[in-house]
């Protein structure tokens, strides 16, 4: 072969492929959704459209450096590559975003592929000397009903995908109309979040926190809230994903650790200095490389102790990369802060990294406490998880606890501590220190 033919041939294979994977690129893509299209419209058939992305994978970059990412991403392409079928084109856009085609696909070919999807990208890549584990959330567009060329199919896939994070990520959704409605509340929840914290549009409450052997309030969980003049009272389950995704959350997320200092700080001077404040760590705002320093001077300038502080990290993002977390939790750790794991029993913890963790708590999820009145499956989770931790050394706290007869059953089991509507709703600063001065 010329050298002018293996130029040309390079040529035409980087105009068509992706570098860093070696899988089809948007320009290939284009060319088998054309030719895709026409056969099913000749053919009166459907075709699938696969959008996904990794969940947190900014976070891999950002702390792990791009060539860990990088790595991740060319072990997920091949991974992709064994497990789909010939006939389908598996196609990266950029960065860490995915197309499939599936040609012949209705919507219950697709659902199949979207689970062996889920599956594959969240078996643990070992990347150097990491062990990451990372998921993935995809939406699907089905033609002819979601759209008869590709970039309308790519645009309510999309749009699908955004469903799928909202909804907890490492899911799929298909997309509906409904959701053409909620794209356009996506973009405006962008567009005012931009300016609501100079706007003091937001404020925080605080849930207390009850020691159950002697009924005392030894805490609270500062919860962020969004007031909005036109849009109203936004959940924080809307806005948090959509601060993530813009990366407005670091900025928001350092609002709300200030405040919650700062207030501690005053509740201690006024006579309540037991109390300790926990402040929930968002994906990003954990792996931010500042954080340590950053939650070190904030302690420093409100002049708090840093074992009134507590960091909840939810275990999901703990188990993206464990060792990193690890890393990040000593220097916090050192520091005097204390960590708690939220969520517990939601995600994946392995127990050689939960006992590596430097962790004095773990939070049992509401989903679990909801039902353990009249649930044994319920019942003997939350029991093996505060079995579990007593173990481990580690402190159980239970969310969620509305009735009596939850609270029973956690005090049977040695929780060391509960929250939740049965003692009092999430307050303000003021309604919270009523509530203090009632109890004494």
């Amino acid at each position: 072969m010329t050298d002018k033919k293996r130029t040309e041939e390079r040529i035409q294979y980087l105009a068509h492929y992706d570098v860093l994977t070696g899988l089809p690129n948007r320009v290939l893509l284009e060319e088998r959704a054309r030719f895709a299209l026409a056969n099913a419209k000749r053919t009166n058939s459907q075709l699938s459209l696969v959008f996904f992305d990794l969940d947190h994978f900014k976070n891999i970059n950002d702390s792990l450096g791009h060539s860990t990412g990088d790595a991740l991403l060319i072990e997920l392409a091949q991974r992709l590559k064994d497990s789909l079928r010939e006939g389908d084109t598996i196609s990266r856009l950029g960065g860490d975003e995915f197309i499939l085609l599936l040609s012949g696909a209705d919507e219950i070919g697709a659902e199949r592929v979207a689970e062996k999807l889920l599956r594959t990208v969240s078996q643990a890549y070992q990347i150097g000397q990491y062990e990451l584990n990372i998921s993935t959330s995809i939406g699907i567009a089905v033609y002819p009903e979601d759209g008869e060329d590709l970039e309308t199919l790519l645009r309510n896939a999309d749009t699908a995908m955004y469903r799928a994070k909202q909804d907890g990520r490492n899911n799929f959704r298909f997309f509906t109309q409904e959701m053409q409605a909620r794209s356009g509340r996506h973009l405006e929840l962008v567009n005012a979040l931009r300016y609501a914290l100079e706007r003091h549009q937001f404020h925080v409450v605080y849930q207390p926190q009850i020691a159950l052997d002697t009924g005392l309030v030894i805490g609270t969980e500062a919860l962020l809230r969004w007031s909005h003049p036109d849009l109203g009272n936004v959940s924080p389950a809307e806005f948090i994903p959509v601060a993530e995704e813009t990366g407005m959350i670091i900025s928001i997320g350092e609002w709300v650790l200030r405040t919650a200092i700062e207030q501690t700080k005053t509740w201690h001077e006024k006579g309540w200095n037991n109390l300790g404040i926990a402040v929930n760590l968002s994906a990003i705002q954990f792996r931010h490389t500042d954080l340590p320093m950053t939650v070190s001077q904030m302690l420093r300038e409100a002049n708090l102790a840093p074992e009134f502080l507590e960091l909840e990290l939810t275990e999901g993002v703990a188990m993206i990369d464990p060792p990193g977390a690890i890393a990040i939790m000593n220097d916090l750790h050192d520091r005097g802060v204390r960590m708690s794991i939220d969520d517990f029993g939601t995600g994946y913890s392995s127990l050689s990294y939960l006992k590596k963790f430097k962790d004095y708590k773990l939070k049992i999820d509401q989903s679990f406490v909801r039902d353990i009145s009249s649930d044994p499956e319920d019942k003997a989770i939350v029991s093996a998880v505060i079995s579990m931790a007593q173990s481990l050394g580690l402190q159980t706290i239970a969310e969620g606890v509305e009735t009596e007869e939850q609270l029973n059953f956690l005090r049977e089991q040695h929780c060391d501590e509960v929250q939740g509507y049965y003692f009092a709703r999430p307050l303000n600063a003021t309604q919270f220190e009523a509530f203090m001065r009632d109890r004494e």
